[in-house]
């Protein structure tokens, strides 16, 4: 397993009890998820507390993209940095951040995406944009589909348990992209997207 940074560490095996008790849950298909070797999750967007929910669920630490206003007041930029949050500047093409996500996957690591690019006020699915699926296809890593539901399929709310649900790999040759075109690429995200959508359908009639 690769290393974790220290604060990680210590938001895995001390904070978590603190910090659970706020964001309540429970996951499933842990087993999924690769146990070495680049992969990238791909979730819905809920809320802030996604990232403690997906962190708590696995060993292995997840690497995301975080929006870069989070990163101006410097203390709390120090802990999303040892969280494994990097900046990107959203609206516009943000290569310094892509080049982060390129040096991630090329050693190794798990790769969090919100293919929404914002979270869910309402709790409901939005538009996912196909970036994910670009950078599987490129540098031949599977995608784990995720979805995180809130009891009764609402917003994120405290102290309200959720569900964190991971579902089967999906490898980029299952992306049927040939060419790399637009197309291609926007049919590939509709599959994983869909496959997001159906385990949360699956997880709410387990609610009902």
């Amino acid at each position: 397993m690769e290393k974790r940074t220290p604060i990680y560490i210590f938001l895995q095996k001390i904070a978590r009890w603190f910090i659970q008790p706020f964001c309540p849950f429970h996951a499933q298909g842990m087993e999924q998820v690769p146990k070495e070797g680049a992969a990238i999750i791909c979730c819905n967007h809920l809320g802030l507390t996604d990232v403690f929910r997906l962190g708590f669920s696995l060993k292995r630490q997840i690497y995301y993209m975080a929006k870069a206003e989070l990163f101006r007041f410097k203390p709390f930029a120090m802990i999303l940095k040892g969280l494994g949050a990097y900046p990107v500047q959203r609206g516009r093409s943000d290569r310094k951040a892509i080049n982060e996500s390129i040096r991630l996957i090329r050693e190794g690591h798990l790769l969090g995406i919100f293919p929404e690019g914002h979270r869910s006020k309402d709790g409901l699915p939005g538009q996912p944009k196909a970036g994910a699926v670009m950078l599987a296809h490129k540098y031949q890593i599977p995608i784990v589909p995720c979805c995180i539901v809130m009891y009764g399929g609402g917003p994120v709310k405290l102290f309200h348990r959720a569900e964190v649900v991971f579902g089967a790999p999906i490898k980029p040759q299952e992306l049927q992209i040939t060419k790399g075109s637009g197309s291609e690429y926007r049919a590939a995200n509709h599959v994983v997207w869909g496959k997001i959508l159906n385990m949360r359908e699956e997880t709410l009639k387990k609610f009902s």
